[in-house]
C-alpha cells in the first residue's frame, strides 16, 4: 500500500470520518469528472445502479462519462444514513435537465462498502426519477461544489 492509494476518511469510520466520507464523494460527483470521481473507486469495484451492472473502475468512469453527458445542470446533494467500521449508507437528491430542458429530481439510497485503503469496493444504488417545473427546483448554487451554507437535504424537507 502507497501514500497514493490511500483515500482517507479512512475506516474504520466514526460519525464524524463517515459524514466527512459523504461530502468527499458528493464534492466529487458534483464536479462531473469522471476520471478523477472513478480514482475514489477499488479497481476491481462492484456497482449496481439502477440495472446497470459494473466490474471496475474503468466501467465507473465510462458509466459517469455517459451520466453526465445525459444530465445536464447536475447538482447533487448526499446525507449520512448510517454506518459502521467499513460500511456507510446514503440518501440523496440530485436535479437535473435533460436535451429537451425537462427538468428532474433523482431520489435515492446507495450502500457502500470500502477496503482499508479507503477506496470503495461496493456500491448499491436505487434510484427514482420524478419530473420537475424550473420553479420546483431547489438546487440553484453554480455547477460545480455545493456551498457550505447551502440547505441539506433534512433542511430542504427531501
Amino acid at each position: 500500500m502507497t501514500a497514493n492509494s490511500l483515500r482517507p476518511p479512512l475506516p474504520p469510520f466514526t460519525l464524524e470520518s463517515a459524514i466527512q466520507k459523504v461530502r468527499h464523494a458528493e464534492d466529487g460527483w458534483n464536479s462531473r469528472n469522471a476520471k478523477q470521481v472513478a480514482l475514489a473507486y477499488s479497481l476491481n469495484t462492484r456497482w449496481r445502479n439502477r440495472i446497470t451492472f459494473i466490474e471496475n473502475r474503468q466501467q465507473a468512469a465510462h458509466f459517469l462519462e455517459g451520466k453526465w453527458q445525459k444530465e445536464i445542470n447536475y447538482r447533487l446533494i448526499k446525507e449520512l444514513w448510517a454506518f459502521d467500521t467499513h460500511r456507510i449508507a446514503v440518501r440523496y437528491a440530485y436535479e437535473w435537465q435533460d436535451d429537451s430542458g425537462n427538468w428532474f429530481r433523482s431520489y435515492g439510497n446507495e450502500n457502500w462498502e470500502f477496503n482499508d485503503e479507503g477506496l470503495m469496493t461496493h456500491r448499491h444504488a436505487s434510484i427514482n426519477d420524478k419530473p420537475i417545473t424550473e420553479s420546483e427546483r431547489l438546487f440553484h448554487w453554480p455547477l460545480g461544489k455545493r456551498p457550505v451554507d447551502h440547505p441539506g437535504l433534512s433542511d430542504l424537507g427531501l
